[in-house]
């Protein structure tokens, strides 16, 4: 191997590696409390699925006013692995969520499954919440 074709692998090996830290901040879920979990029951605002990562916003009955809630979900291709299609929630839809709370006590959190109006219940992904209903048959 000559002289330069060994610099470019070294800068593009640098590149890649300063650039993973990055990547990986991300995805990193340490504003949510995964120790805790929460069931809210609402109304959905809007279906945001979008990349990188797909969002539930709905509103939660707290006495006589109603407060907002934002639910971040995993992205539409993992999402669809577990069941969820695109149009499986509209404006007004009523739905029951269970996630792990922001560790800020803000109203939101990082979904761990939602009871659809048709009933169907769909995780966060493989292997993150209930699995759709023909993989629970096998």
């Amino acid at each position: 191997m000559n002289f330069r074709r060994l610099w470019l692998v070294v800068w593009m090996a640098m590149g890649i590696v300063a650039g993973a830290g990055t990547l990986l901040a991300h995805h990193s879920f340490a504003m949510f409390d995964t120790t805790k979990s929460m069931t809210l029951t609402g109304t959905v605002t809007k279906f945001e699925w979008t990349n990188p990562h797909a969002y539930i916003e709905i509103d939660v009955a707290d006495g006589a006013a109603a407060k907002h809630w934002s639910v971040e979900l995993g992205s539409p291709s993992i999402l669809q692995q577990s069941g969820w299609k695109f149009k499986d929630l509209k404006h007004g839809d009523k739905i029951t969520v269970r996630l792990n709370p922001l560790k800020s006590g803000e109203p939101g959190g990082l979904l761990v499954d939602a009871t659809l109006p048709d009933g169907r219940v769909l995780g966060n992904g493989p292997g993150r919440g209930p699995a759709p209903a023909a993989a629970q048959s096998k």
